[in-house]
C-alpha cells in the first residue's frame, strides 16, 4: 500500500511539473494568451519584456525544479519551487490587503496546496539526503 501511495504521489508531482513547464513555455510562445489567462492585460515594450521574462522564469524554474527533484531523488530541488509558490501566495495576500487588488482565494489555495504537496514529496520521495 505504501508503495502505491508513493507512486501516486510521484505521478501527481510529475504532472504538476509538466503543468508548470507548459505554462512557462506558453509564456515564451504566446504571451498575450498567457497574460489574459492570468487576468493580466498584455503589455507592450518594456512591460511585455518583463511579463515574458519574469513569468516564464517563474513557471519554468518551478516546473524544472520539481522535475529535477523527481529525477535526481534529491530533496533540495523541491525547495525553490516551494518558496516561489508560497511567496506568490503571500504576495497575492499582501496585494489584496494593502493595494486594493482583487482577492484570489482559489489561486492562493492552489499555490499553498501545491507548495505543501511538494514539501510532502520532499520528505517522502527522495532516495538520498
Amino acid at each position: 500500500m505504501k508503495l502505491i501511495l508513493k507512486r501516486f504521489l510521484k505521478g501527481l508531482v510529475g504532472l504538476i511539473a509538466i503543468f508548470f513547464i507548459v505554462l512557462g513555455i506558453r509564456w515564451l510562445i504566446d504571451p498575450s494568451a498567457s497574460a489574459i489567462g492570468l487576468g493580466l492585460a498584455p503589455q507592450v515594450g518594456l512591460g511585455l519584456s518583463s511579463q515574458i521574462g519574469d513569468l516564464s522564469a517563474f513557471f519554468l524554474v518551478t516546473g524544472l525544479g520539481i522535475l529535477f527533484g523527481l529525477a535526481s531523488g534529491d530533496r533540495l530541488w523541491y525547495y525553490p519551487p516551494v518558496m516561489l509558490l508560497l511567496a506568490a501566495a503571500i504576495g497575492r495576500t499582501i496585494a489584496w490587503l494593502f493595494h486594493d487588488a482583487a482577492f484570489a482565494p482559489l489561486l492562493i489555495a492552489f499555490e499553498i496546496g501545491v507548495g505543501l504537496l511538494l514539501l510532502l514529496a520532499s520528505k517522502t520521495l527522495p532516495e538520498q539526503q
